[in-house]
């Protein structure tokens, strides 16, 4: 069904990828490219994409709890992610946040990935490379990697110091290159067995 609710949920979080990305080349925000952009800017960009983010945990909770499941929502669902992670990392490439190599890897995944699902789905055995744990904890950390680099401004906490959000989100987002790459070698594994068959 295209039009249940989880899946509008889906067409949303595709709708806000534009609005926190345009946020960044808006004229009146941003002047010339190149330029670091202000703190609003940066706020705003966040904000707008963990409304994204929530709505990506929303739209699969509603799915189940409403039992509105359907095909196409199953496979709108994982566009809608991928294309707001690269959206991200492309953003935080050109502000010189993340390193190329470190999205090259990210993004390339999650190309490879798919791939192999869609292929593994044509041959009966999609369920060999459902989510796995490591693909969970490596979202997980990319996600907070990727808020932290929009942020990027530094947090005082008063009494407990400044909160360095760029370095953090640095390492986070080295983190997730390292788990991506894990992940992607623990669902190859699993397709071994089908792949050399053919």
């Amino acid at each position: 069904m295209i039009c249940n609710v989880p899946t509008m949920l889906t067409w949303l979080r595709i709708l806000l990828i534009p609005i926190f990305v345009g946020a960044f080349y808006w004229p009146e925000n941003l002047r010339t490219l190149g330029e670091m952009p202000s703190h609003q800017v940066n706020v705003f960009a966040t904000a707008v994409f963990i409304i994204a983010a929530l709505t990506d945990w929303l739209d699969g909770y509603l799915a189940r709890y409403l039992k509105q499941t359907s095909s196409f929502g199953a496979f709108l669902d994982p566009v809608a992610d991928k294309l707001m992670v690269a959206a991200a990392l492309i953003v935080l490439v050109e502000f010189d946040r993340v390193g190329a190599i470190v999205s090259l890897i990210i993004i390339g995944r999650e190309i490879a990935i798919s791939a192999l699902r869609e292929w593994m789905a044509g041959e009966g055995q999609r369920s060999s490379v459902g989510v796995a744990m490591i693909g969970k904890v490596k979202t997980a950390v990319q996600m907070l990697a990727i808020v932290l680099l929009l942020y990027w401004n530094d947090i005082d906490l008063g009494a407990l110091g400044i909160f360095k959000t760029k370095d953090v989100g640095h390492v986070l987002i080295v983190v997730a290159a390292f788990l991506t790459l894990l992940s992607m070698a623990y669902y190859l594994r699993a397709a071994m067995p089908k792949m050399k068959q053919k």
